[in-house]
């Protein structure tokens, strides 16, 4: 008599569309919204209906992964962001490679990785990680969680605050569309790296980045955010 293996037991293992639902509500924390996220929020981020959202949110809310408040939308318990931070984590070291290995645009690659984030085993993102250097920034200047049960928070400054000597990465800038599109030809546009060499009594500021020095007035270096990294 041949016995079959039994299943493994999934009863704790969430769905793709379960976890687009944790980090859409994790990703707007990590974005500066303030209290619960409210749900025409996420239905509007998935492009799903409000009633298809609503029951959802149910659905999770059954299973503690998030906590709803009436009136005002959802936020993630502790065991709701730990699963946001993992599938988080497995886009963007996988952005990362594919931004710095393959040569992808930040944005493509971030759409390309979010294919692999729900199907990406543990031990092969941890080799992934330990191959990248353990990053602690995406291509797209967003943190790579290193776990926990906290969401993740992204520490943004303007490029005039930042330390001589400092590297970044560039999140987004605020100007017109003229000087965005100028910033993207220097190498400021949203993903690239950036090195503060000089920074003037006016503020403005000399920066190298990976298409050579550039020098910023302060009115314009001010409108680019950038979260710094460890060098």
């Amino acid at each position: 008599m041949v016995t079959q293996a039994a299943e493994p037991d999934r009863s704790h293992s969430t769905s793709e569309s379960e976890e687009m639902y944790l980090i859409t509500i994790a990703m707007a924390v990590e974005e500066g919204r303030e209290g619960p996220v409210p749900v025409p929020h996420l239905a509007e981020a998935l492009s799903v209906s409000r009633v298809s959202a609503n029951e959802m949110v149910k659905k999770l809310a059954a299973r503690t992964l998030l906590e709803y408040v009436p009136y005002q939308g959802v936020v993630l318990t502790a065991e709701g962001a730990a699963i946001a931070n993992e599938v988080l984590r497995r886009r963007r070291l996988w952005a990362l490679f594919l931004a710095e290995h393959l040569g992808l645009a930040p944005g493509a690659a971030d759409d390309v990785a979010c294919e692999f984030e729900h199907v990406t085993p543990a031990e092969v993102e941890e080799r992934l990680a330990a191959f990248l250097g353990d990053p602690a920034v995406g291509p797209q200047g967003k943190p790579i969680p290193a776990g926990g049960v906290e969401a993740p928070t992204r520490r943004e400054l303007a490029l005039t605050d930042m330390t001589v000597g400092q590297e970044a990465r560039v999140v987004r800038n605020t100007a017109d569309p003229a000087m965005r599109s100028f910033l993207d030809e220097e190498g400021l546009g949203e993903g690239g790296l950036v090195r503060l060499l000089a920074i003037g009594e006016d503020r403005g500021c000399l920066v190298d980045t990976g298409h050579g020095h550039a020098h910023l007035a302060a009115s314009v270096a001010e409108q680019v955010m950038v979260t710094p990294g460890d060098g």
